[in-house]
């Protein structure tokens, strides 16, 4: 139902896109320059800062398996300079040209249903020596959003997908945070945009309709929703801990020295963590002898420090408070079908 709503949400805002003002535009001159806007608004991204429609050249879009952060919602928007194009690196992902923008909303819903009240957003751009991270907070009047670089907590009581309602502390993270996640070869880099993580029909047509993507794309095999029980539980499983942990979890990540790689087309089941002794055994082992035992969802390391609450235990470490449920459902089910070889009854090839 979250998703649904977050979809819904996505389609509503296109569909404003669709009826912008053309004479709205995107200030390049922002993006490109070398300050830190105090305001979200001066980059010219939404033509109404209160209903969020962006203008035209800013392209709402969503993600097959989105990263969990302490069940926020989330929309997504990006933006090309006219002329430029994004190009096709590893695995599918997208390589933006400098002047670019990827901007994503975090909010909850009012509480009846419908209403979603923003609690922050988050804006990468691309300058001409690299990727920046802002982290910017909603004001109360939900008129604009103010550049907090320290990060702030806020507190936020929401009703999660089960029904349950739920009282947190909420945290923005601040601008040295955002590196924790988004560091590649030790430079900032956007985690989501993949061509896998993207739909292969309307979304991606609507990128190549604007230019942003070559028309002549190669084959590529899409990450499936990790909730969506049509799909086998291996590639669930695996399109979760991709988008949730291998973002640090990569041989190019800030958590290489792990040797513990969970990115979707992971091949080796030892650098997968299946029967794999952690390179050192401090306390977020919990006493257990590998990242994952075959069979045994409570043995294994990985499972036990995704329910972990313990700020010194807990992965990932930013953007969550609260455990998962639905994810830590799927991972336990993942597991518990695991042969000693880590294959289950129902294995597919990512």
């Amino acid at each position: 139902m979250t998703r649904l709503l977050v979809l819904a949400a996505a389609t509503l805002v296109f569909m404003g896109a669709a009826i912008a003002t053309p004479s709205l535009r995107v200030n390049d001159a922002v993006i490109m320059g070398d300050s830190k806007p105090q305001q979200l608004s001066e980059f010219g991204f939404f033509a109404d800062s209160v209903a969020q429609n962006p203008v035209a050249t800013v392209q709402p879009y969503t993600l097959n398996a989105p990263l969990f952060s302490d069940y926020a919602l989330k929309r997504r928007f990006a933006y090309i300079p006219a002329g430029q194009q994004a190009t096709i690196g590893e695995n599918g992902r997208l390589i933006f040209p400098v002047g670019s923008a990827l901007i994503k909303h975090f909010g909850y819903e009012n509480g009846d249903g419908r209403a979603f009240k923003l609690i922050e957003t988050r804006v990468l751009l691309h300058r001409a020596d690299g990727w920046v991270a802002l982290p910017y907070i909603w004001d109360d009047d939900g008129a604009d959003a103010t550049l907090k670089l320290a990060g702030k907590r806020v507190p936020v009581t929401f009703t999660d997908s089960a029904g349950q309602v739920r009282a947190i502390s909420y945290a923005v993270p601040n601008m040295n945070q955002c590196k924790g996640c988004h560091a590649l070869n030790d430079a900032i880099m956007p985690i989501g945009p993949k061509l896998r993580n993207m739909d292969d029909g309307q979304q991606i047509g609507a990128w190549t309709a604007r230019g942003w993507l070559p028309r002549d794309l190669a084959a590529f095999k899409t990450m499936p929703d990790y909730d969506d029980t049509k799909f086998p539980v291996d590639l669930r499983a695996r399109a979760y801990l991709d988008i949730n942990c291998a973002h640090c979890h990569n041989r190019a990540g800030p958590a290489s020295n792990s040797g513990l790689f969970l990115g979707y087309e992971e091949q080796d089941p030892v650098a997968l963590g299946i029967g794999k002794r952690p390179v050192a055994a401090g306390r977020g082992s919990g006493g257990h002898d590998f990242a994952i035992a075959p069979g045994n969802p409570d043995a294994s390391i990985l499972f036990h420090r995704m329910r972990s609450t313990d700020p010194g235990v807990a992965m990932p470490e930013l953007s969550r408070s609260l455990p998962h449920t639905e994810g830590l459902a799927l991972i336990r089910a993942w597991i518990a079908r695991m042969d000693a070889a880590g294959h289950t009854d129902t294995e597919s090839t990512p």
